[in-house]
């Protein structure tokens, strides 16, 4: 630019001795210059701004360029740690694929066993539910049994508390009885004559010298007086039976007739005993047995007087019916 000044200059200088029309035309040419200058110079300014716009924008980028090596450089630094430790993964995940070819080899074989054991038990358990449904059909089978019997055994209770009050009931007549008899026999308590309760039955037991002469069949007065108290107390009474018993001692008979030995002689007086209780008694004939025990069941020794006085006897046994029991027992 100042080598285009310094030609102008001179130019301007030698104009005075150069034609005007030289001098116009390096005036215009100084114009065209000093313009083109001016251009130049914005243009320089321009270029200027962008040069320190491109040298900031250089800084800007050498900054970065800075950071983009150190992050490269710490990257690869990442990079090369993450590679060892995808190596050391890698043989990590080959041991353990070579170990889980291990542990399936070795699962096969122990799921065989469990699956054999699995397999034994589901038998097992099979052979128990058969077991378990004959058991309960057993159970079944019982607890309707034990409901039968449960039943049956209620109808029992109830049938025994019917015989239980029934036997109740028969103990209090029999001993009501036994009272009103031992009352109206109370006269011959002490003349060898007895009122007692056993076994539910009333026992009224006789000495023969009450009764009948020595040897004899026939019932003496004071005897028949005895037998017709007891028969106007028990004549009402329908719902027993009456066993009269003749009793002897061991002596044999003596004498000839009829009566050849005890036997005869026990079922003799018995025989006159119930016909004085029908005949002259008023009891009911169908009421009254006759027996003969003859020596055979004595109450005291033989060898005695006094022994076989007792044992020489008649035994009026009043046994209640017991017919309603016995229909009861057998439904």
């Amino acid at each position: 630019m100042q080598r285009i000044l310094v030609v102008i200059t001179l130019a301007l200088a030698v104009g005075a001795c150069v034609p005007s029309r030289q001098y116009e035309e390096l005036k215009a040419k100084q114009a065209e210059c000093v313009e083109k200058r001016d251009q130049l110079t914005n243009e320089n300014r321009t270029l200027t701004a962008q040069n320190e716009e491109l040298a900031a924008d250089l800084a800007n980028l050498q900054e970065t360029l800075k950071e983009l090596k150190e992050d490269t450089t710490y990257l690869g630094k990442r990079h090369r740690q993450t590679k060892a430790k995808y190596t050391e993964l890698n043989k990590i995940n080959d041991e353990l694929l070579d170990k889980l070819k291990q542990i399936r080899s070795q699962g096969d074989a122990e799921n065989r066993e469990l699956l054999d054991a699995l397999r034994d038990t589901q038998i097992d358990l099979q052979r128990r539910e058969d077991d378990l449904r004959e058991l309960e059909g057993m159970l079944n089978a019982k607890e309707k049994r034990l409901n039968e019997l449960e039943s049956e055994l209620k109808a029992r209770e109830a049938r025994v508390k019917e015989l239980e009050d029934i036997i109740a009931q028969k103990d209090a007549a029999v001993r009501a009885l036994k009272d009103r008899i031992a009352e109206a026999l109370l006269g011959f308590k002490d003349k060898g004559l007895t009122v007692e309760q056993r076994n539910g039955k009333i026992y009224v037991s006789l000495e023969a010298k009450l009764l009948f002469p020595s040897g004899s069949t026939v019932v003496n007065a004071e005897g028949k007086k005895a037998l017709l108290d007891l028969a106007n107390v028990i004549k009402e009474e329908k719902d027993i039976t009456i066993l009269v018993e003749g009793h002897t001692d061991t002596d044999p008979l003596n004498g000839s007739g009829a009566m050849k030995d005890n036997w005869d002689l026990s079922v003799l007086r018995a025989t006159s005993v119930v016909r004085i209780m029908n005949e002259d008694g008023g009891v009911d004939n169908t009421m009254l047995t006759a027996a003969g025990r003859g020596e055979y069941i004595p109450v005291a020794d033989n060898s005695t007087s006094e022994g076989k006085a007792k044992n020489r006897r008649i035994e009026i046994i009043l046994t209640p019916n017991l017919d309603r029991l016995f229909e009861i027992l057998n439904e």
